[in-house]
């Protein structure tokens, strides 16, 4: 009898040291803090916090599969459908950004203010 896809998934993900996913996940979290702090581009702040919040899914997934849980993988799940809908809200509010000021610079939206 073979084992099935669901068995052999936590086994691979097993092999691998959860200090290296916790390196890895921290690096890509240290890329998006410096991405949103030195960047003035709208869309490079706004990739850089979509890199922390799959820094983040990422540790979620590691921990749930080394505890043999399942609850942190879909925790995951509903991070990432709540992630598509701030997508769709951050480019539609990016876009009318662009065509209001004709650049996409964070530096330019103090206008905003009163």
């Amino acid at each position: 009898m073979q084992p099935t896809q669901d068995v052999l998934i936590p086994e691979v993900i097993q092999q691998i040291p959860l200090t290296y996913y916790l390196i890895l996940s921290t690096v890509l979290f240290i890329i998006g803090i410096i991405g949103v702090l030195t960047r003035r581009n709208a869309i490079i702040i706004f990739m850089s916090i979509e890199l922390m919040l799959n820094a983040v899914n990422l540790l979620l997934i590691a921990f749930s599969s080394y505890k043999s849980d399942s609850a942190g993988q879909v925790f995951v799940f509903f991070i990432m459908a709540v992630a598509a809908a701030e997508v769709s809200v951050g480019l539609a509010i990016i876009v009318m950004i662009y065509r209001n000021t004709r650049s996409i610079d964070v530096g330019l939206l103090n206008k905003l203010k009163w």
